[in-house]
């Protein structure tokens, strides 16, 4: 079995690799330039992706969206406040936790606005996570964007963990199961076929979209073991009220 140093290697090879081919198509962001570190980034045939994405029954059949604030996903915000489903997000790097965007709570004329990450804070609703536990139903349907993804569905995203920590949060709180549908919006230059080595609590998706196709991955394991405190950076439960609620909450 590797050891938690080899595996961290491995994803910071896999990333590196994957990044330099990614820089070639990537949209640059407006503070991290391409610091692929920092931030998920769009990238050239992005809308295709998404649109792929809609026509997937996963997203018919959701009522409520977990979106990752990732740049990439911008447009689905967008698209899903459009269609009148729920969508909960965090800031970034969850430093501010999560907010929930209700189409019947913002103006029409505002939905470009709260997809974006500066809108969102501005005329979404904060949830803290013993809201969303009493407050809304069971999340239908995870998306994010990541760094690097394999046909078996493994994610490396930027390097922090903090899908895999939004992951662990819900499905402690009892809002997401292993039945749960995720789905991850990647370029093709991001999606590898050579076998990846993930560690426990990382998070596996059901399908891929690229802007060219779909892949539906076979049988994803997914992680149950939610948030593993001992393993926990300090400067992530230090950094995130999120875990720190949760920690308190005894879960």
């Amino acid at each position: 079995m590797s050891t938690h140093a080899e595996i961290a290697d491995h994803k910071s090879s896999v990333r590196e690799r994957v990044w330099t081919e990614l820089r070639k198509v990537a949209v640059a962001d407006s503070r991290f330039h391409f610091d692929f570190g920092e931030f998920i980034a769009d990238f050239e045939g992005g809308e295709a992706a998404v649109n792929h994405l809609l026509d997937n029954p996963y997203y018919r059949d959701a009522r409520l969206i977990f979106i990752t604030p990732d740049n990439c996903l911008d447009r689905l915000r967008f698209q899903a406040l459009k269609d009148g489903k729920l969508v909960l997000m965090t800031t970034y790097s969850i430093k501010r936790g999560f907010w929930l965007l209700d189409p019947k709570k913002i103006a029409p004329d505002l939905y470009l606005y709260a997809s974006t990450l500066d809108g969102m804070e501005r005329v979404g609703q904060h949830m803290t996570l013993a809201d969303i536990q009493t407050k809304l139903p069971n999340v239908d349907y995870m998306v994010t964007g990541t760094g690097a993804i394999n046909l078996d569905g493994v994610r490396f995203g930027k390097g922090h963990g903090f899908f895999d920590a939004e992951w662990g949060m819900l499905y402690q709180l009892g809002k997401i199961s292993v039945e749960t549908p995720c789905a991850a919006v990647v370029h093709d230059c991001q999606v590898l076929s050579e076998k990846l080595n993930p560690d426990v609590y990382d998070t596996v998706v059901d399908v891929i979209f690229t802007p060219t196709r779909a892949i539906n991955v076979s049988g994803p394991h997914k992680p149950t073991c939610g948030i593993i405190w001992d393993r926990l950076d300090q400067h992530m439960f230090d950094t995130i009220p999120p875990l720190q609620e949760l920690k308190a909450m005894g879960l």
